[in-house]
């Protein structure tokens, strides 16, 4: 039986307003909030004053990275990951990769990567749940570890000298809308199409298309490139032409192959120790697939701190926005005294926040140092890629309460995982749909 409608009344209006105003401190918080903002207002300072910058174990000896006005965090935190070897090998302390020269390749890949998955579902009503997502969601920056790990893999890096910023590197936005009201009009081409040859044809005209625009407003990628330098010593170095594959191959120190995804989904329908794959969830055609395994949050922790332990940094991925100060770089699970403020209670936990859509996967960044206390993690340092002119200089302080909450993800080479993991890995894949929240891009 359907119950009753449920209308709000005159009655229960002034009721509302009569307990609002019969408690004093709300009139004195309604002063505060309407005035500054909230976060302000519900930041709590004792966490603030007890939340230091130094770590037992930190990495980071170089600057900051800026994204600007675009969605690549997953691209600079997965270069900022690899950078760290390149310097050692040339002996500088600071350098860049390009992050434009990635951007190019991926955003070339994914049109091909949507026209395939157009092709492939030519035959569903609009209104399909499947096509209608990626419709939607055609045409972001956003991407996964796997999904760097293709570009990188087939493409190689360069030096940010050799293919520096553009303004659309920088700021996306324009660019993204022209590439998606193409590849929306391809999809109504190929869905008109009457035989495999005029798909092709347009499969073609499009890519061209792309290719174009992506020129235009990115630069033409350099298939080789003459690559000299001077270290930190003052020496010079002259390394002659070489191809992106060959600078990744000479230069760079991690096999991004090498490297797994673990995630942090603690739904009751995602079994730990399972490893999950997103349909329709890639960027390269016949390229490896975006798969994770699911452990506890505890794996990750104890994953991560071995490898800063051991010399290494760590992409990871989280939702960035929740309980974050930005000018201080100061992430705790605690941070906001929301519940004080409104005198109510936000109790979701983890998984509750993923099935009700409170939560997700938004950033991607590098954890470069760790506060161990006899073994146990304290809090993290974070380089994000948001400039140098927030928190320490671009580095931000992640309280280790804030890690359970609101990691997610985790890149780890194979070998560092417990055999146990390793052979979990070889499993057959359970296949979410293209909208669950796991296969968010950061």
């Amino acid at each position: 039986m359907a119950l009753p409608s449920t209308p709000l009344t005159e009655q229960d209006v002034e009721l509302l307003r009569k307990e609002f105003d019969a408690r004093p401190v709300n009139r004195l918080l309604q002063n505060a909030v309407t005035t500054s903002p909230i976060t302000k207002v519900a930041l709590d300072r004792s966490i603030v004053t007890t939340t230091d910058r130094s770590m037992s174990h930190r990495l980071d000896k170089w600057t900051a990275t800026s994204q600007e006005k675009s969605g690549r965090c997953w691209m600079f935190a997965g270069l900022n990951l690899l950078r760290a070897g390149v310097m050692d090998n040339l002996g500088v302390k600071d350098f860049e990769l390009s992050q434009n020269y990635p951007f190019f390749w991926d955003k070339l890949e994914r049109c091909n990567y949507f026209l395939e998955s157009m092709v492939q579902l030519a035959d569903r009503p609009a209104d399909d749940r499947t096509l209608a997502w990626l419709l939607q969601d055609v045409m972001g920056d956003g991407g996964q570890w796997n999904m760097f790990a293709a570009i990188v893999g087939k493409y190689g890096v360069v030096p940010k000298s050799v293919m520096p910023e553009t303004e659309s590197s920088s700021n996306s936005a324009a660019m993204n809308k022209n590439l998606r009201s193409l590849l929306r009009q391809a999809a109504r081409d190929i869905r008109a199409a009457k035989d495999d040859a005029e798909v092709q044809e347009t499969r073609a005209r499009v890519m061209a298309a792309a290719y174009r625009i992506l020129a235009i407003h990115l630069g033409t990628p350099p298939a080789k490139f003459d690559w000299q330098w001077t270290d930190d010593t003052g020496e010079f170095h002259r390394d002659g032409g070489m191809t992106p594959a060959e600078f990744r191959d000479r230069y760079v120190t991690i096999d991004v192959d090498d490297y797994v995804c673990l995630v942090d989904d603690p739904r009751p329908s995602s079994p730990r120790g399972r490893t999950f794959t997103v349909d329709r969830l890639g960027n390269v055609v016949d390229g490896a697939p975006v798969r994770y395994l699911n452990v506890p949050a505890e794996t990750l922790r104890t994953l991560a701190a071995e490898a800063i332990t051991s010399g290494e940094p760590v992409w990871f991925g989280c939702d960035v926005g929740q309980m974050m100060e930005r000018d201080l770089g100061i992430w705790d699970a605690a941070l906001y005294d929301f519940d004080g403020v409104y005198d109510t209670t936000f109790a979701l936990d983890k998984a509750e926040r993923l099935q009700l859509h409170e939560t997700l996967m938004t950033h991607a960044m590098l954890l470069t140092g760790v506060d161990l206390d006899g073994g146990t993690p304290r809090k993290w340092r974070v380089e994000n890629s948001w400039g140098d002119d927030k928190a320490d200089k671009g580095f931000y302080t992640m309280n280790d309460s804030w890690f359970g909450e609101y990691v997610f993800e985790i890149a780890a080479p194979r070998d560092r995982l417990p055999a146990d993991l390793q052979a979990a890995l070889e499993a057959e894949p359970i296949v979410l749909p293209a909208w669950d929240p796991m296969g968010s891009l950061a």
